[in-house]
């Protein structure tokens, strides 16, 4: 039913949580295989990866490419789950999936909907609360969920679309503008993002946050951001 495509660089200690959360759904069938698409990762990913079952590809440093690549990849489910390596879909999200998918193929829609789950943050504190209310601001009513909340879509929408660009960032903005904010849909279950609000730096953050609002609400091209905040 389901592919999962991971994306690494360096990412052995979150991978292997983010496996783990999926053995459960492998288990009961949900999900079919994982590949895993990495950019010359130095430490043990591939041997986690490896130890896991998981496809191991390599490719550009370019998250958008690898995207891309582990979508090539992925034979045998008809959905495609896009996860990033610091996210950990809680317990049971696999049945939520599962009728999603379900419902989106009896209606016909599994042409033109996605999903993503709901983000929260394995932080205490106020500032990790904040951004999980923001993060459902900004997916219900700007329809652009953070990456990290994961992206299920089918692999005919998905192609229809033209997949990811080769954006070094916000590749996941650029997808989920072409989706379209009524054709997205939120899901109960919650992917938990083991890293902090802030924690690549004040400035870096700041600079991120600017940039996403400028492709998500005003509607600048990724690749013309991109240039201005490098």
């Amino acid at each position: 039913m389901i592919s999962v495509i991971v994306s690494t660089h360096n990412s052995e200690a979150d991978l292997a949580h983010t496996l783990g959360a999926l053995v459960t759904a492998a288990a009961d069938g949900a999900v079919k295989e994982v590949i895993i698409a990495d950019a010359g990762s130095e430490d043990a990913s591939h041997q986690v990866a490896d130890a896991a079952g998981c496809i191991w590809v390599t490719g550009p440093e370019s998250r958008g490419e690898r995207w891309r690549l582990g979508a090539r990849h992925a034979r045998r489910g008809e959905w495609l789950l896009f996860l990033p390596p610091n996210a950990i879909l809680e317990t049971g999200w696999h049945h939520e999936a599962q009728s999603f998918i379900e419902r989106s193929e009896r209606s016909g829609a599994g042409t033109y909907l996605a999903a993503a789950f709901k983000l929260r943050f394995d932080a205490y504190g106020f500032g990790p609360r904040l951004a999980e209310a923001l993060a459902i601001i900004r997916s219900q009513l700007l329809g652009m969920p953070y990456g990290n909340q994961g992206l299920l879509i089918s692999r005919r929408f998905y192609e229809d679309l033209g997949g990811h660009r080769p954006l070094p960032e916000m590749e996941d903005i650029d997808l989920a503008k072409r989706i379209g904010r009524s054709r997205l849909v939120i899901l109960r279950a919650a992917a938990v993002c083991t890293e902090t609000p802030g924690s690549d730096g004040v400035v870096k953050s700041f600079r991120k946050s600017i940039a996403r609002f400028c492709v998500g609400t005003l509607r600048i091209p990724p690749s013309l951001v991109l240039k201005i905040h490098g």
